[in-house]
Formats: structure tokens, sequence, C-alpha cells
């Protein structure tokens, strides 16, 4: 029933919302949160599964990073890039501290959208090549560039946009276009692929290989072990740049401060948005190393924002990684991960005869629901809307009428809770989801 608020009526008279049919919308009005639980107007809580857009790494209203903002905005609330600012500066030398290898300097941006953008164009600047390989099956923003470079449905009304974009298919052992019968032969198998693509397309007029680390709202796809090794090793024979998207999969999601680390390979530029303060107040980046800073040493980079490195949000980030070296959440996702949502998710899986994988780390896991685990029939097709996607809605909406906010997307439910989610809430997250399931298996055609 929509609301009769004036926040609700204000929203729908005046409010264009992104990837949305407008006269279609009925968006709660949420009122409050406070760690991993929110509240709407009528007071009904949700205890949130989605960290909304898979950003709120800290919960709502972390307390320390809410002070942090507080004092920024006494001291100093903005500053042109040109200058140099305390919150800045030690945003930039904290994550600089946590990235891999010599990964030393951050561009500082608005978000991922724009990270991945600047990305792109510091790799073309730098190699002097043209061609970016990104994946299939894969979102990089919605940017003029970064929609181009995303790899599904979402940049099909966008086209044509970007040049020079070449896409290639990434692991999928679950769903393997390259017809293979292990990880170990997924990998080999995708990482041929990747050699031809290159020959193909000639090695020397590519710039750049872009991937999400770990591929996140198209499916929590954690690379078989050797994978990004690979494509580090391909890369360093041909010179081409190595980007990895750690928009989602950084910051302590999958239970790393970025999930490259997992590999230890030491990409060339990393993009990162989203848990660097938990979104805050907006803020995303790009790390680079010697190779790249050295480029624009005695040459203009020709690209900037006027809120690049804005203080507000770089004392949020500040706040953000210090919060989490104190409470050792790095390790406590990676542990939680492993011990409690792993087994619960395996169980629910030997119970739900529509689940046919689940897959990820820390807290960044899959559940894909089929119609029948023999053929891998997807429960709803895919790209599904309307009629076809009924069945994902009807769980969707069992979970929000249980008190559950879930992240959906095709034929999957993503468990994305913020890292500081108690084993408790964790627990009551996922009986939810165990009890909601019985609407999947409904719809299960298979023996």
């Amino acid at each position: 029933m929509a609301s009769s608020s004036q926040a609700y009526r204000d929203d729908r008279a005046h409010v264009f919302h992104s990837w949305s049919a407008q006269d279609s919308l009925d968006p709660t009005v949420i009122a409050g949160g406070e760690g991993s639980w929110f509240w709407d107007e009528s007071g009904k809580r949700y205890l949130d599964f989605s960290s909304q857009l898979v950003n709120l790494n800290l919960g709502h209203q972390h307390p320390r990073v809410v002070s942090a903002i507080q004092e920024q905005a006494a001291a100093l609330c903005t500053v042109a890039p040109s200058f140099a600012n305390a919150a800045r500066s030690e945003a930039a030398r904290l994550i600089a501290e946590i990235a891999p290898g010599d990964l030393s300097h951050v561009f500082f941006t608005n978000g991922g959208a724009e990270a991945n953008e600047h990305a792109i164009r510091m790799a073309r600047l730098t190699t002097g090549r043209n061609k970016v390989l990104s994946q299939y099956r894969s979102y990089h923003g919605a940017t003029n560039g970064a929609i181009t470079l995303t790899g599904d449905p979402r940049r099909w009304p966008s086209e044509p946009a970007m040049h020079g974009v070449v896409r290639f298919t990434g692991p999928y052992p679950y769903r393997s276009s390259f017809y293979a019968s292990s990880p170990e032969e997924e990998c080999a198998r995708a990482l041929a692929h990747v050699d031809e693509v290159l020959m193909l397309e000639g090695p020397h007029t590519v710039a750049a290989i872009l991937l999400e680390t770990v591929v996140g709202t198209n499916g929590i796809l954690v690379p078989p072990d050797g994978y990004l090794a690979g494509l580090r090793e391909r890369c360093d024979r041909h010179g081409i740049m190595l980007i990895c998207d750690e928009v989602m999969s950084g910051f302590g999601r999958c239970g790393e401060w970025f999930a490259a680390d997992r590999w230890e390979v030491v990409p060339d530029l990393i993009t990162f948005a989203k848990g660097v303060n938990s979104g805050y107040v907006p803020l995303g980046g790009v790390i680079l190393g010697p190779r790249v800073r050295e480029t624009f040493a005695n040459r203009v980079y020709p690209g900037g924002l006027t809120y690049s490195g804005h203080p507000l949000a770089c004392a949020a980030a500040v706040a953000a990684i210090t919060v989490m070296r104190d409470e050792d959440l790095i390790a406590r996702t990676r542990r939680i991960g492993e011990e409690l949502v792993r087994p619960r998710l395996t169980k629910m899986q030997d119970r739900h005869p529509s689940i046919g994988e689940v897959r990820g780390l820390g807290m960044f896991w899959a559940i894909e629901l089929v119609r029948d685990r023999d053929t891998r029939e997807m429960l709803v097709p895919f790209n599904a809307s309307g009629p076809d996607a009924a069945p994902m809605a009807a769980i969707v909406a069992a979970c929000k009428e249980r008190g559950l906010w879930p992240f959906a997307h095709f034929n999957r439910i993503h468990v994305v809770p913020p890292l500081v989610t108690t084993p408790e809430d964790l627990d009551l997250g996922l009986d939810i989801l165990d009890e909601v399931l019985d609407i999947a298996d409904q719809h299960y055609t298979g023996r």
C-alpha cells in the first residue's frame, strides 16, 4: 500500500529514479537505521541483507564514521582539489598502506563509474594503445565509458557508446562456456580463450584488461585459483595494464582488504568506491603505481573532478578504515564467511532442490536458483521481467514481509549483509531465506 506521507508524495511528484519505469514505482520511505537494521516511516524494521547496494560495509550510522563527518564539517566542508587537505592526504595514505604491492598513489573520484572511466584513460595514455578487454557478466558503472565496459544487459540501451571495447568470457564453472569439468579445467580453458582474443585483436593494440576481481551483481563469481595470476602473466608479457574493479569486492567484503590479495596478485590499477567509507558520503578512486605515476610526472594528466577527494568523504574514509583495523573486521569477515555462512548455505542447498549452487567468500555470497539441477535451467530466464520474473518477485516479497531486505538479481539471491552483522542476525536472516525458498521449490520441475 502506498504511503500517504509528505516524503512519499514529494518523491512521486518530483524524484526521477534510476533503473526504473517511473509510474510503476512504490518506494519504501526509510526513516532511520542502525547497524544491520533499518526501518520505514511506519516503524517496520528490516534486516539489511543487501548492505543497501553492497556498499554499507560498516552498517548504518556507525558512530565513529558519523562523528568524523561531523568534525570535518565543523572544520572545513569543502576545498578545491588543487589544494592539499589533511583529510584527503590521510585517506590517500591509509589506502596506499593497505593496497597490494607498489600501488602508492590515489586519484579520488565521486564513485565507482568515474573511477573506471579514469582508470581506462590512465591505461590508454600510459600505454599509447586504444583497446580495452572487459568481461561479459560484469558491471562497471552507468557513465558513457563505464556502461560500454559493462557486460550485462544494462548496457544495451546505451549502445553504441565508447569505442575500443572488446568483451571476453570469464570463468563460471557452474555454467561453463568452456565445457570444463573442474575448476582447474575452467581456469585453463578461460585463459586459453583470453589468449585467442588477444591473438585475434592484436595484443600490441590492447591498453588494458579490466575485470571485477570477484564478479558482483552478475553472480558473485569467484575466479578459480590461478586465473587472476594467469591474466597478470599475460598482461606482463604483452605490455598490457591489468585493472581490477574492486568497487564492490574491496574493503573487506571478500575477507581481504582487496579481493586480489586472496590470490597475491598486484594489478596495475585498482578502482574502488562503496565500502571505502560505507557510502556515507560519495567517494571512489583509482589506486595506481609507479608506471602510471611516472607517465604524468612531467606531463599533465587530462582529467579531474570538482569534488575529487572531498573532505567530508575522505574524513569518512579515514574513520572507516581505522574502524576496520581496530575491530579486525577483515579477519572476522573471512572467518564468519567460512564458519557460519558457508555451512548454513550448504545445509540450505541440501534441503532445497531449487538451489543449484551456493558460492562466495567473506560476506559476498550467491544462491543460484534453478528449476532442474540436472539441466541447470534457471528459475527465471536471463534478464526476465514482468510475468517471467514472477517466482523471484514472490521470493523477494516474502522476504520483505518477514522483515528481511534481500538482494536479488535474475535467478539469484545474494547474501551480502554489512560486515558488522552479528552471528545472531546472520542466523535470523538465513532462517528467513531458508523459509521463503520453499517458494522456489514449488517451481522445481526436476527429479
